[in-house]
């Protein structure tokens, strides 16, 4: 935890104090192994970042007084549009996505999503809540990304998608195209990973009717996981 992230309910009347009594403090004090005088980097869920300075410890709490001065860090100017991972998977490549600066992510269906993908816990809005929070921490941010779910491909890559694509660079990332990747991508960007084995060719033809343009990286076939990560770094970090 690079950052202790304060929730808008963390906040009472005096609005520069706080008392933690919850896994936060239990963080504070068994893993940052702080003490009373300590200064501790802070900041409020989707607001400003500052300092917060440990004022008082005891088994039943920590209080902090804090400042709170300076924006987050930029969000990288890029949806993620990821076919629905499995399950297991898919906390760690929200919470990686968040750490990178993803602005939104759209969870998409297609055709080697199992349907059962989507009942599971493991990709409720619960626990993805919880990985974007935990990737913010990491990476100093606390600007959520945006989230949402797209169940039905075909309608969204006919109705909803050219229109998402208005002042984009929309990209595919597919392992049998023979274009290489864009360079130092600065623009707006909407950026399609499909799931393990890839999206089907029926897929990628209407994701590149409704505007976008495949690359590979490689005649390397990446995990999800993998290819996440290295694509945003490769073409924007």
């Amino acid at each position: 935890m690079n950052l202790l992230l304060l929730q808008p309910e963390d906040l009472g009347a005096d609005s520069n104090h706080i008392t933690l009594s919850d896994a936060r403090a239990a963080h504070i004090r068994n893993v940052l192994r702080a003490a009373t005088g300590d200064t501790l980097k802070i900041g409020l869920l989707n607001g400003l970042t500052g300092n917060a300075v440990i004022t008082a410890m005891s088994d039943s709490g920590i209080s902090l007084q804090f400042e709170l001065h300076t924006p987050p860090p930029a969000k990288l100017p890029l949806t993620l549009l990821l076919a629905l991972p499995r399950p297991k998977m898919a906390r760690r490549i929200i919470r990686a996505a968040t750490e990178l600066g993803v602005a939104e992510i759209i969870l998409l269906n297609s055709y080697r999503v199992e349907k059962s993908y989507w009942q599971s816990p493991l990709v409720g809005d619960e626990t993805l809540h919880k990985a974007m929070q935990e990737g913010l921490e990491q990476a100093g941010d606390t600007l959520l990304p945006k989230l949402r779910r797209a169940t039905r491909f075909k309608p969204f890559a006919e109705d909803e998608l050219p229109s998402l694509l208005n002042d984009k660079l929309g990209l595919l990332a597919h392992p049998y195209s023979d274009q290489g990747p864009p360079q130092s991508v600065t623009q707006n960007c909407l950026l399609a990973i499909g799931p393990e084995g890839g999206f089907i060719p029926y897929e990628c033809e209407k994701l590149i009717a409704a505007g976008l343009q495949s690359f590979s990286l490689g005649p390397r076939i990446l995990k999800t996981e993998t290819a996440v990560s290295s694509l945003i770094g490769r073409l924007f970090l």
